[in-house]
């Protein structure tokens, strides 16, 4: 896969429907739920069998590959995680972590012109909480480029901002 790393300025516009920008807010929504709700076979299956979850580590950070990220994860890494996350014999989700979030300021921003990919921006607050530790609350961006599957929409990449990205963080074990 060609990574996309299209600048919001190098974006082609997108013509939308009123009905299908609310339909991809609705998307938006929908992977959050089921994050929140942990029916991770269901996330698993939102994105492309190319997409890539990436949590950069630097504010601006233009590339995976060559810096240090928090997260980036193809499927294989995912559904590792996802079976660590839901294994009873993972001491640190005993008892698992609950959490919430909240999805908003949802933006089409266009068209990658290399790939075609339709990227949406969005804002964010989590809040995560497991009995016996602090609750903690995170904030940020994410930028999803989206694909067309036929009927259904498909994340070729999720990237993820943390407004804090460069604190020490506790282990970050759950997706944001």
């Amino acid at each position: 896969m060609k990574f996309p790393l299209a600048s919001y300025e190098s974006l082609t516009a997108a013509e939308l429907s009123r009905e299908k920008v609310t339909a991809i807010e609705h998307y938006l929504y929908r992977e959050a739920r089921l994050l929140d709700e942990d029916r991770w076979d269901d996330w698993l299956a939102l994105f492309s069998d190319d997409g890539m979850y990436w949590a950069p580590l630097v504010a601006g950070q233009a590339d995976p590959r060559n810096h240090v990220s928090l997260f980036w994860e193809n499927s294989l890494l995912r559904e590792v995680r996802v079976k660590r996350i839901t294994n009873p014999r993972n001491w640190s989700q005993q008892p698992r972590s609950r959490c919430a979030r909240v999805v908003g300021n949802v933006m089409v921003d266009g068209r990658d012109p290399d790939t075609g990919d339709l990227v949406v921006t969005s804002r964010f607050q989590f809040a995560e909480w497991r009995k016996g530790s602090e609750h903690r609350s995170l904030a940020g961006s994410c930028r999803h480029h989206l694909i067309q599957d036929g009927d259904t929409l498909r994340i070729r990449l999720k990237r993820v901002d943390l407004i804090n990205s460069e604190a020490v963080h506790d282990l970050l074990q759950v997706f944001i």
